[in-house]
């Protein structure tokens, strides 16, 4: 195997709808003969990646084609091998976790979730079979969906938890109707199956959510988090709970929830010095135009972290990974 200069290199934080190549993504689509906007490739690709600095819910909005495109068995079992040997080949990745919502790539139902499920599962095997990868899936529950419907998600990440199904995430548009309370018995139950639990929080929600993340649902790790530097108590509190981060620069920028990277100068400088375990991911490499390595040396080469704090990050990325045996 080879070394990359930043150790072994693990991805925790990647989204089925935003790590496809624009190309295969392309061929899902006609392949599906899903009727487009538009006819002209290079048009499709602007449709579904970020050129420049954009905002988060137009971000999300991004996710309508690509997630519209995956929905059926073929095109997740394409998708998720198209990510996982990627990863491998752009970037020697050996550890990856992949997430998505089952239920939105199943058309409202028309779609059997199951086969939605286990096509993805052999498409991580394939990716396995074909190079020295390691990979897992998780699924995300939705903060727009109704508990019946998160509990639906959480009932076929434990079914299939044997299958490569490694965790369950909270994601999607911040919606006022719901509440935390709703997925906290949820995540209990998910443990028992030995599910990871990762809560998207402290991105575009504040510090104030953080706290309440981690008091009623107690995850091992947190998407984002970067605006729990809003408080002092809640960093001590991390890094007394050994609860990790899952950074994800660009995405950060490009959505405006960082404004620059000065800004993150600060955000790591905080984490840093109250001793806050951290990861650095894409989010959704293709859809942002980076990948791993490009993200590592973004903060090297702009003096936000060094080289020794970049190999830290990766052996915490290893370390912290829902994947058994790494």
């Amino acid at each position: 195997m080879i070394m990359h200069k930043f150790g072994e290199l693990t991805e925790l934080h990647v989204h089925v709808g935003s790590a496809v190549d624009p190309p295969i993504m392309w061929e899902i689509a006609h392949e599906q003969g899903i009727k487009l906007p538009t006819k002209n490739y290079w048009e499709f690709e602007k449709l579904i990646t970020v050129a420049d600095k954009t905002n988060y819910d137009k971000y999300l909005e991004l996710f309508y084609w690509t997630e519209l495109i995956q929905s059926s068995p073929e095109a997740m079992d394409k998708s998720i091998y198209s990510i996982a040997s990627g990863a491998y080949r752009k970037n020697n990745i050996t550890i990856l976790e992949i997430r998505f919502n089952p239920m939105k790539r199943n058309r409202e139902g028309e779609r059997d979730l199951d086969h939605i499920i286990l096509a993805a599962i052999h498409g991580m095997e394939r990716a396995m079979l074909a190079y020295p990868i390691r990979v897992g899936l998780i699924f995300c529950l939705d903060r727009s969906f109704s508990p019946n419907l998160n509990g639906i998600i959480a009932e076929k990440a434990m079914k299939y938890s044997r299958r490569g199904v490694i965790g369950i995430d909270l994601a999607g548009h911040i919606d006022s109707k719901f509440r935390l309370e709703d997925i906290a018995e949820i995540a209990v139950q998910c443990r028992k199956f030995g599910l990871g639990i990762t809560i998207h929080t402290g991105e575009v929600t504040d510090a104030g959510e953080v706290k309440e993340v981690l008091r009623l649902i107690k995850p091992e790790r947190i998407g984002h988090g970067v605006r729990s530097i809003e408080d002092e108590s809640l960093l001590d509190d991390l890094a007394a709970k050994g609860t990790v981060l899952e950074i994800c620069p660009s995405s950060n920028l490009h959505t405006g929830v960082v404004k620059s990277l000065e800004e993150f100068k600060v955000i790591f400088g905080k984490l840093k010095e109250h001793k806050v375990k951290f990861t650095i991911n894409t989010d959704g490499p293709e859809m942002i135009k980076t990948n791993l390595s490009a993200e590592y040396n973004l903060l090297l080469e702009n003096g936000i972290l060094e080289q020794k704090d970049l190999f830290n990050a990766s052996k915490e990325a290893r370390k912290a990974s829902f994947i058994k045996n790494v």
